[in-house]
């Protein structure tokens, strides 16, 4: 799960309306999930450069989606140069030594396709979708920059105004938009986590072209690279492909870099006050939580969906429906590479105090250790997963994001299917125990946002 958004809650209802709803919903039994979903096929090889390419046939659709997963995001960012894993995202569509600037996906859409990009914290992802037979342009496409980005100043002072626009827009501008940041900010100490995707404003002002060349040549390299194909082709005809236009770059002569510090566990519980110039207190309650895979992960996962998804979760009845202290509420398990955040989150409500918040969402928290969920609940989060797991690979893309998330991150393709297995096994019990362990004073912390002026 990602880190929390502005508009990610609901805006509140009439509480007897939806309390009468939500009363109804709680007498009813979840039917168990529907039957396991066909396994993924692929064929996985190394290049001899390195480049790791998932081939995986799906000729339900006379389309391809090809995927370039480059092993970098802003975790493996310096202090001082935040915002360089996602600037490299716009720089990667400036133009090649074949390719002008913007025609990338110029070429892709004159053949009816479509071609972006995303970056997060661990990974940034480069794809496009196309007719079948346009395989090869697609896979040139990719290799051309890949071996010969045009990494020139003009570019980079463009495409650095974008970001920088792109941040003022959905950041700087947005109604409780700094929340994240303000969330990782003061939850991490050394680990780059700390800061945003997108970057700090003061160090996209002061990057240089060369500190871009240089994360360029460190990270932009076919061993740091996974290459996922799925679609309608013969896996002979696009092997071949591959090794026409990727096998040619030479392999890196250096080690990509991994020296990212390690954040400290946490020993004692930490409480910060802060204002902001917004219209309402918001109350964060976090816990440090272990890694993607890590065995705890799972019952972590399946503990935020009852928690937190959908306004029958128990946060979001607890808090609007049913106390009326919080206008919206809820929280997300940032469950990624390296270990990170399950918080929750009140907005709170005209009238109501932040204390008042602070204690419900402990409150919740804390009966996830003392009770262990109900039959209904732990069926109803198993089938939450169930729907997401079955429309997280309904397309091509989706597919190719499932097997490249195994590679990059798990570093085992067999979990693009074996998590399904997991999560369906798990009991009350397992969900207990990682609140147990997890949800303690020492490894909390309590952040609390003030309109400005109003903090007491």
């Amino acid at each position: 799960m990602g880190a929390l958004r502005p508009g990610r809650f609901p805006l509140t209802v009439p509480a007897l309306v939806l309390g009468a709803v939500s009363a109804v919903l709680l007498l009813q039994t979840p039917a168990p999930a529907a039957v396991r979903p066909p396994r993924l096929e692929y064929q996985i090889t190394t290049l001899d450069n390195g480049l790791t390419v998932v081939l995986s046939e799906d000729h339900s659709a006379p389309i391809v989606h090809v995927q370039v997963t480059y092993h970098v995001g802003s975790k493996d960012e310096k202090p001082g140069r935040t915002g360089f894993a996602h600037l490299f995202e716009h720089m990667m569509f400036g133009g090649s030594k074949n390719v002008e600037p913007d025609a990338h996906t110029s070429f892709i859409a004159s053949v009816g396709g479509q071609a972006n990009a995303n970056t997060n914290e661990d990974i940034t992802v480069y794809w496009q979708t196309a007719p079948s037979h346009y395989l090869p342009l697609m896979l040139w496409l990719e290799a051309d920059r890949m071996a010969t980005l045009r990494v020139d100043a003009q570019a980079f002072a463009r495409e650095r105004e974008v970001v920088k626009e792109e941040r003022r827009m959905r950041v700087d501008n947005q109604p409780f938009g700094r929340l994240p940041e303000l969330i990782y900010k003061h939850a991490f100490r050394v680990h780059p986590y700390r800061h945003p995707v997108i970057g700090w404003m003061e160090d996209l002002e002061a990057a240089s072209i060369e500190d871009v060349r240089e994360f360029h040549r460190t990270y932009y390299v076919p061993s740091n690279a996974t290459l996922t194909i799925v679609g309608d082709f013969d896996p002979d005809v696009a092997a071949r492909l591959v090794q026409q236009y990727f096998g040619r770059i030479p392999k890196p002569s250096h080690q990509v870099p991994r020296d990212i510090p390690q954040e400290p566990a946490w020993t004692e519980e930490r409480r910060i006050t802060l204002e902001e110039p917004w219209p309402l207190p918001v109350v964060v309650v976090a816990h440090m939580v272990p890694h993607d895979g890590h065995p705890d992960s799972y019952p972590l996962h399946m503990t935020s969906k009852i928690l937190s998804d959908g306004q029958s979760s128990r946060i979001y009845r607890r808090l609007v429906y049913e106390t009326g202290i919080a206008v919206s509420a809820g929280g997300a398990a940032n469950i990624i590479e390296h270990p990170n955040l399950f918080y929750v989150v009140a907005f709170v409500q005209p009238g109501r105090s932040p204390e008042e918040a602070e204690k419900a969402l402990i409150a919740e928290l804390d009966r996830m250790k003392n009770e262990p969920v109900t039959p209904h609940e732990l069926q109803r989060a198993k089938n939450q997963f169930a729907r997401d797991y079955i429309l997280g690979r309904e397309t091509t893309q989706l597919k190719a994001s499932q097997l490249a998330h195994a590679v990059v991150i798990h570093n085992d393709i067999t979990t693009a299917d074996g998590e399904f297995d997991i999560f369906q096994s798990l009991t009350a019990a397992d969900i207990q125990r990682v609140a147990r362990r997890y949800f303690t004073p020492e490894n909390r912390l309590v952040l609390t946002v003030m309109p400005r002026g109003q903090s007491h």
